[in-house]
């Protein structure tokens, strides 16, 4: 059990320091890029790669974390973020527009890979290591995914913090630096065999996936599409639209991000549990995500009144919507694993959170369109329609453990 333990702290460790450089990245380049002059919908374009790429890299992921243990994938993740900074850092200002769109769009292309092959043999690893039943897995997955998502919210600060003070190419190389770090200590710490299990043999048998896991799937889509939506473009252009400063816009969305990991963190004393790890926390889901859907239309409709500071209004409101976000985000990540097999639960989380890439690739591109076209009334527009759309797909959750899809023999 100490090994389960010491083994769950290192992995939780290691990610905390792949989210923070990744949070500040994703601060440097919304800021640097924002003050050349880009529009929203150039801004949404230069993640759209970022999250495609990881739609493939969470398949891809679970897949050879399965097959080749956890340690080696987390290994694999930050090596690649590594290039994809030091690739970042080789931006030419005397280059012209398209080019350096381009450039950016690939060096992101590779850090969405690193960040999702990442996460899936992260989260892979709290299934591996955990071993004290639907209890004990809400409360690892919780704070797992607090803490990390706290850590990302310092990542946003910092990176709105390294563009002023150290400037956009010397950030990336001592973001560059600390994982560099990160990747020596995981390879000494961790045991080379964690996570191995029998991989699926053909593509049919690696999405035979169960009902339960299908639906957690398409509800993630819509889930992240919804706070992607405004989150990614929407917001930040708004607020800077509105005279706020880049250290600023980076401080409230590292203050959000951090708050949003605490309640995470908490999630198991908010919901009522279960013996059977599935009766009660289902219909938790499905309240908690009905209370998420009123927050953005609540919010409109007060933003289409006539106030003096719809800047503050927009903040106060996407506070709030915090809330229910993190107790259902939580409670999606802890039902995941629960609905995943033992035997290849790498590969159903990998294919879990391809769905959540997916629908952070909805949600970046609507938002840059969206601003474009209607500003931040047609995000928030967005924002709702994917959370009654997420609402309505938890509905058909099964509330009791299903049996494993059939698998050849080996």
């Amino acid at each position: 059990m100490m090994s389960m333990i010491r083994n769950y702290l290192i992995v939780t460790a290691s990610y905390w320091g792949f989210t923070l450089v990744d949070g500040a990245l994703r601060m440097l380049i919304l800021s640097h890029f924002f003050k050349l002059g880009y529009t929203p919908f150039t801004l949404a374009f230069l993640f759209l790669l970022y999250e495609t790429a990881g739609i493939a890299a969470n398949l891809a992921g679970g897949y050879l974390a399965s097959r080749f243990g956890i340690p080696r994938m987390l290994a694999v993740g930050q090596t690649l973020q590594i290039m994809g900074l030091l690739m970042l850092s080789m931006l030419d200002p005397a280059w012209s527009a398209a080019a350096s769109v381009a450039w950016v769009v690939v060096a992101q292309g590779i850090a969405g890979v690193a960040k999702d092959v990442t996460k899936t043999a992260s989260k892979s690893a709290i299934k591996a290591t955990s071993a004290g039943g639907s209890s004990q897995l809400f409360r690892w997955v919780a704070w797992f995914t607090g803490s990390k998502n706290a850590m990302k919210g310092v990542g946003f600060f910092l990176g709105g913090l390294l563009l002023d003070l150290v400037g956009f190419q010397h950030a990336l190389w001592m973001m560059a630096g600390l994982l560099g770090v990160i990747f020596v200590a995981g390879l000494l710490l961790l045991p080379p065999e964690l996570g191995k299990a029998k991989s699926s043999k053909t593509v049919k048998e690696l999405f035979g996936k169960s009902r339960g896991v299908n639906l957690l799937a398409a509800a993630r889509v819509f889930m992240f599409g919804a706070r992607e939506v405004w989150f990614v473009v929407g917001l930040p252009v708004f607020l800077y639209a509105n005279g706020w400063r880049f250290l600023e816009v980076g401080g409230f969305l590292a203050a959000w991000t951090i708050a949003y990991g605490g309640v995470q963190a908490i999630a198991p004393a908010l919901v009522s549990r279960s013996s059977d790890g599935l009766s009660r926390e289902v219909p938790a889901a499905r309240i908690w995500g009905a209370l998420n859907a009123a927050v953005p239309i609540v919010l409109a409709l007060i933003m289409q009144t006539s106030i003096g500071r719809p800047d503050l209004v927009l903040v106060v409101g996407l506070a709030l919507f915090g809330l229910p976000f993190a107790v259902n985000s939580s409670l999606h990540s802890y039902l995941i694993l629960a609905y995943a097999g033992s035997e290849k639960a790498a590969e159903d989380v990998g294919f879990y959170y391809a769905a959540n890439a997916g629908g952070r690739l909805l949600g970046i591109t609507l938002s840059g369109l969206l601003y474009q076209v209607a500003g931040i009334m047609g995000c928030l527009a967005g924002s709702a329609i994917m959370l009654l759309l997420c609402c309505l797909t938890t509905l058909m959750l099964p509330t009791v453990a299903e049996p494993l899809p059939a698998t050849h023999p080996a």
